[in-house]
């Protein structure tokens, strides 16, 4: 298989928080942003596997700060790394005060998915390769890479 470029992944989705979302405080579930998280991850894998992909693991979910009703909520996803039929894929999520013209990083994660065949069995996926120029593409790779290796060594 050919390998494909990182930045070919690359996925953005937004919607505006509203209130059904939230809790009584008026922060936005931490569900519903994992929701959005979680399909943000799957349109970048699908993207580079050009197939079905589900979630396999979450890690480094990292709450930032709380979102508020009212926000707009976006998540940029990227596929990191490839390995023989998983892929991971790196999510930032960014909350915006509209109004007030103010973003800030809420939320991170490293999702894993995994591609599947028309019969739903795990499916080879290409290799992923990064701008040798771009520092940050490079750093993520690795840092994928290394994930990658210490999850295969852990015991089943």
């Amino acid at each position: 298989m050919k390998a494909k470029q990182m930045k070919d992944s690359y996925t953005v989705l937004a919607q505006l928080v509203l209130p059904m979302q939230a809790n009584v405080a008026g922060n936005v579930h931490g569900g519903e942003i994992m929701k959005l998280m979680d399909s943000a991850a799957g349109v970048a894998a699908q993207k580079h596997a050009h197939t079905n992909c589900v979630t396999a693991r979450v890690e480094e979910l990292n709450f930032k700060r709380p979102v508020l009703v009212g926000e707009l909520v976006t998540c940029k996803a990227q596929v990191i790394y490839a390995g023989r039929t998983s892929m991971e894929v790196f999510v930032t999520v960014e909350s915006e005060d509209t109004i007030k013209g103010r973003k800030q990083i809420a939320l991170t994660a490293f999702f894993t998915m995994v591609s599947l065949d028309k019969s739903g069995k795990p499916a080879k996926v290409a290799p992923i390769t990064y701008n040798e120029n771009d520092i940050y593409e490079k750093k993520m790779y690795c840092e994928g890479e290394k994930r990658y290796i210490a999850r295969n060594k852990r015991p089943s």
